[in-house]
């Protein structure tokens, strides 16, 4: 079976259906202990922006959870998120910025990571990432739509650890995945291995976006 998507998504009403914080099964917590799923953290107050001419994955789950951190001031606060997984990835012309604000006498300052560029993809293994906003065009193979997040086989499995997300909720699986003219919002990645060839990283005053 195969699937094409086209357009963006509106991830936070999508995530926000699907999200009732529950404890992690325990074989989720095996796995984890097992160093073979990644562990969750408190993600920063600055989401940041990813653009990429296509993504190549295998073993492709999503599923809702929500994403506890703090703002810039200090002060506590979570995000609805969908959490793409995948086995393994293959990333193509990626770039990656985040913005920080009101940095005294600079003002904003920016930081872009460009990889994947020169004709070798960036390359990754047990990729979780964590999208507020996505827009591209998909195709995905032999997709099962409507499984148990905790119950979905295709992929990597869910996070595990204090991840807030419900493995009886709704979720998402194929065997694969291709994304192409990628653009995303997002406030975490994870993953077991992620091999950046041509990585290029600046800093610069003002406000610099991949997108």
């Amino acid at each position: 079976m195969e699937s094409q998507v086209r357009g963006g998504t509106r991830w936070k009403r999508f995530a926000v259906v699907m999200v009732p914080s529950v404890a992690a099964t325990a074989c989720i917590g095996v796995a984890l202990a097992q160093g073979a799923l990644a562990a969750s953290f408190s993600v920063s107050g600055q989401s940041f922006k990813v653009t990429a001419d296509e993504l190549n994955g295998t073993g492709f789950t999503q599923y809702g959870a929500l994403d506890s951190g703090y703002n810039l001031d200090g002060s506590k606060t979570a995000h609805p998120v969908a959490v793409s997984a995948f086995k393994s990835a293959s990333i193509t012309n990626m770039c990656q910025s985040v913005v920080t604000p009101n940095i005294p006498i600079f003002g904003s300052v920016s930081l872009v990571l460009k990889a994947g560029g020169s004709g070798t993809p960036v390359q990754a293994e047990n990729l979780y990432i964590d999208v507020e906003d996505l827009s591209a065009d998909a195709v995905f193979h032999n997709i099962d739509i409507g499984v148990a997040a905790g119950s979905a086989t295709k992929g990597p499995g869910m996070k595990g650890g204090s991840e807030a997300a419900n493995p009886y909720g709704f979720a998402q699986q194929a065997e694969s995945a291709t994304l192409t003219n990628v653009k995303q919002t997002a406030w975490a990645t994870t993953a077991g291995t992620f091999k950046l060839s041509g990585l290029k990283m600046s800093v610069s005053t003002g406000t610099h976006e991949c997108y």
